[in-house]
């Protein structure tokens, strides 16, 4: 099932960061909205378990836009291995989705 919305999920280690790549995202019209929330992760990286506090960024955009949002995240990020995954959006309120559609008209 093709979906024409989805949420691209990526994390940053401080606050910074994730505003400068949701101001970016936004600002480039790549996205309508950017979600920021405090997480705790537990993870395994180069041998060893880590557990960081980061800030999960949830993208709201066209599915079509995934690549130059790629791109741009990884420009902006310092992490070595950015988390930078794509959830189909299935189904939702036709009218937020006209939200998305225009406030991410490109020029």
């Amino acid at each position: 099932m093709d979906s024409k919305y989805s949420i691209i999920v990526t994390t940053c280690a401080d606050k910074e960061t994730a505003a400068l790549i949701a101001e970016t995202l936004i600002q480039k019209r790549f996205a309508a909205c950017v979600k920021m929330f405090p997480i705790a992760s537990v993870y395994f990286w180069k041998g060893e378990i880590r557990n960081d506090n980061e800030i999960t960024l949830f993208i709201k955009s066209k599915t079509s836009l995934f690549d130059e949002i790629m791109a741009e995240i990884k420009e902006i990020h310092p992490y070595e291995l950015p988390e930078i995954i794509q959830v189909p959006i299935i189904t939702g309120l036709p009218e937020y989705f006209s939200w998305i559609e225009e406030n991410t008209e490109r020029e």
